[in-house]
């Protein structure tokens, strides 16, 4: 084995310490809940880079977002300079009880994986770049800098223009971003394409306050059935997006087992897919629409009475080669267009908009990329694949390095389960990934 193998192997028992103490900080960047664990999380990682070697570290923060940890490690003379990235902060919990363990914030090994929450997403992409660097001493053989975020989960908010008022700062040659997956536990894969994403409230009234349902009902529209006439509209009856003006990339040359994604996803009996295709085409390049709720009264406390108005919360993903502008005028022309009985139909944009992206892989960097994934999976070459989910900031780092070769690489798998109960981390797996970012920083050096 090379000397950089052994050294992640001989860094491993350390780096796992310290990802298990850094997923018992329960950093949640939502509105409405405590963001000093956010703080903390930063602090903590600050100090695991500033431990690593760093010359120089830092928090940036903008717009009173949450804060990012950057950290440098000086490039050699005349070697190329790397900016790595990944999230410190995680997903709610969520229903405790469907988790398995009493606490998803202290992790538990069982069946060669870890489980609590953000032990994969993206805690363990934290932990690789650390495993890389402690595996060189903290003298890679490239330049290094680090973006390590306080609240992607949250959408990142603040992250563009973050991004832009340090770009200087952040200037590098080849970008690694941390938070994707591999195709399975035991095949590498380079992420090539991302879905944008644009979250809207749709909301429909009809009548200046609420009315008797008996008086009125018959001839007198209520706004929860309006509301709910309006959504189905966004799918046909084969439950492909009929939004028109929404883009649909080409069918991918990868697919999914049927009965291994209807399990992965949880399906109940008897549940179909929806849409036409094949699946990783459904997943990866055509665009969904999803009501993520509804602002109505609570079926147990409502009272007999038409409802003036009702708002749901939507989100499109949208397909690579599509823009989130565009897309989002065509969401808005779509629901105005389909307005049943007359309804009033406002849409707001939730938030900032998340262009797609589509990277290719080509070029030394990438040579170097599947070298490094090859050797650390024992011969297995790296397989192209689509993410379902969206990282809007490949955009924002596409436009303003567009000489950067951009890798998207992650430490999840189709059993991570991320932003779900029993998150988890596949520990041989998490191994290769060090192993191969450690390998990757070596053979980008000239």
């Amino acid at each position: 084995m090379s000397d950089v193998v052994n050294a992640v192997r001989a860094a491993l028992p350390g780096v796992r310490a310290d990802l298990e103490a850094l997923v018992k900080i329960p950093a949640i960047a939502f509105d409405g809940l405590d963001h000093e664990p956010v703080r903390q999380g930063a602090d903590a990682v600050q100090r695991l880079l500033d431990e690593a070697g760093a010359a120089e570290s830092r928090q940036l923060s903008h717009g009173g977002g949450q804060p990012s940890v950057y950290a440098h490690f000086p490039a050699p003379a005349g070697q190329p300079t790397v900016l790595l990235y990944a999230h410190q902060d995680v997903q709610p919990v969520g229903d405790l009880a469907k988790w398995e363990q009493d606490d998803p914030f202290t992790v538990v090994e069982k069946d060669g994986r870890l489980y609590g929450r953000g032990v994969a997403d993206d805690k363990a992409g934290v932990m690789a770049h650390v495993a890389a660097l402690r595996a060189f001493g903290g003298r890679p053989p490239v330049g290094v800098k680090l973006l390590i975020e306080g609240e992607e989960e949250f959408g990142s908010p603040t992250l563009e223009g973050l991004i832009r008022a340090n770009q200087d700062l952040l200037a590098a040659d080849v970008v690694v971003i941390a938070d994707s997956t591999n195709w399975r536990t035991e095949v590498p894969a380079l992420t090539t394409t991302l879905r944008g994403v644009i979250n809207v409230y749709v909301e429909v009234a009809l009548l200046k306050v609420a009315v008797h349902s008996g008086v009125f009902g018959g001839p007198v529209p209520d706004a929860l059935t309006a509301l709910a006439r309006l959504v189905a509209t966004m799918h046909d009856d084969a439950g492909d997006v009929a939004v028109e003006g929404l883009v649909s990339g080409p069918s991918a040359p990868l697919d999914f087992d049927e009965e291994a994604l209807r399990h992965e996803a949880g399906l109940l009996p008897g549940t179909e897919f929806i849409g036409t295709g094949r699946l990783t085409e459904r997943l990866w390049t055509k665009p969904t629409a999803t009501v993520l709720g509804i602002d109505a009264p609570g079926a147990a406390e409502s009272a007999n009475a038409l409802q003036p108005s009702a708002r749901a919360k939507v989100s499109f993903r949208l397909a690579p080669g599509d823009s989130a502008e565009r897309a989002l005028k065509a969401v808005r022309a779509h629901f105005e267009a389909h307005a049943p009985w007359g309804a009033q139909v406002t849409v707001t944009p939730e938030g900032g908009l998340g262009d797609p992206c589509a990277i290719d892989a080509t070029g030394p960097s990438f040579d170097a990329a599947r070298a490094a994934f090859a050797e650390a999976w024992d011969g297995t070459e790296p397989v192209e694949i689509g993410i379902g989910g969206s990282i809007p900031m490949i955009a924002t780092f596409q436009e303003l390095y567009p000489e950067a070769a951009i890798l998207v690489t992650g430490v999840e798998d189709q059993y991570s389960n991320p932003h779900g109960p029993n998150e988890s981390l596949d520990i041989e797996m998490f191994e290769r990934v060090c192993t191969a970012e450690a390998l990757l920083l070596d053979k980008l050096k000239r």
